[in-house]
């Protein structure tokens, strides 16, 4: 038995697709994969990229990212981002991809419904330079599509309405069981605001505002337990940045694919090393770590500073002061 994850897949682009296709139609055959939502832009898209991955691997589990929920012009314009969830839903019950919980060979995998908001950055605003604002940044909010109550609400009570959507999704098995079994929970969003860099460092300081909801994290502990265990683990998406900590008791772990240009400049590779197996009961179960993740591994050893706003060189020549008027 062993468990495979990857994320932010974005299939849309060409290379990332042949990616996909890449992957070996033997190696994966008796394994499980956990794609970690924003697999990509449009229905069509996602349909082809699902179906050749769970050709090559024998169970395969999903959860749906910001990009994946896009309603695009191209597409049913009847269509907004609450009904293509339940297409996406519908998809992968068509082609026997799985987006509930499920024991697979002993281990429960647990993928978790969730969205963002922006009281999730709890870390001091860099202010006084021209940094602009999610809205007018994150494409999120031109591209998706919330239908009646959820399009006049703030973004807290979206994060707490996909929340409540996990509630109905968890077997009546699961708590009598989780502490005999692995648990593997994972979503596409942040859990904790501590699996991003701080915004000095990111070439767009806002982006905390727009990855993480505390919601999800409840849910994430309500599984694990408070204190979380030796075998906790919770896989993520969303930032594009590799992660591997373990944080009170759980152990968080990301594994994007991205986008072609960030694999060119990445330290940490991309193609070569995923998908990521971080499941192996031949070796005993989780995979040791952690893993050699540049961000995480700079958190293992220096403390966070969330007053400090100077921006990191890389970063400082991209804003300029804003003017008093």
């Amino acid at each position: 038995m062993k468990v495979f994850t990857v994320s932010d897949l974005h299939t849309d682009y060409a290379a990332n697709m042949e990616w996909v296709k890449g992957l070996s139609s033997s190696l994966y055959k008796p394994d499980t994969l956990i794609v970690a939502g924003d697999v990509a832009d449009t229905l069509d898209t996602f349909t082809v990229t699902m179906s050749i991955l769970k050709e090559k691997f024998q169970h395969v589990f999903f959860v749906p990212g910001n990009h994946d929920l896009w309603c695009k012009s191209s597409e049913d314009s009847h269509l907004d981002s609450v009904s293509k969830l339940g297409v996406l839903n519908d998809v992968c019950t068509s082609i026997g991809v799985t987006t509930t919980a499920t024991k697979v060979n002993g281990v429960w995998i647990v993928p978790l419904l969730s969205w963002y908001h922006q009281s999730f950055d709890k870390e001091k605003d860099i202010e006084g330079l021209n940094i602009r604002p999610p809205e007018k940044v994150a494409s999120d909010f031109r591209l998706c599509k919330w239908p009646p109550p959820l399009n006049s609400l703030v973004d807290e009570d979206l994060a707490r309405y996909f929340d409540e959507l996990n509630s109905k999704e968890f077997p009546s098995v699961f708590s009598a069981e989780q502490d005999k079994c692995q648990v593997i929970t994972f979503s596409h969003f942040l859990p904790r605001f501590e699996l991003c860099p701080e915004k000095r460092m990111l070439f767009y300081p806002n982006l905390p505002k727009v990855v993480g909801s505390d919601w999800l994290e409840a849910r994430v502990r309500s599984i694990h337990g408070p204190h979380g265990s030796e075998t906790a683990c919770h896989v993520f998406g969303h930032t594009h940045f590799c992660w591997d900590a373990t944080l009170d008791g759980i152990r968080y772990i990301q594994a994007p694919l991205a986008y072609p240009k960030e694999r060119e400049r990445r330290m940490n590779g991309g193609e070569e090393w995923l998908p990521l197996c971080i499941y192996d009961s031949e070796k005993g179960g989780l995979i040791g770590g952690p893993l050699q993740c540049y961000w995480s591994e700079y958190y293992s050893s220096h403390p966070r500073e969330p007053e400090n706003t100077e921006l990191a060189p890389w970063v400082a020549d991209l804003y300029h002061p804003v003017s008093a008027s």
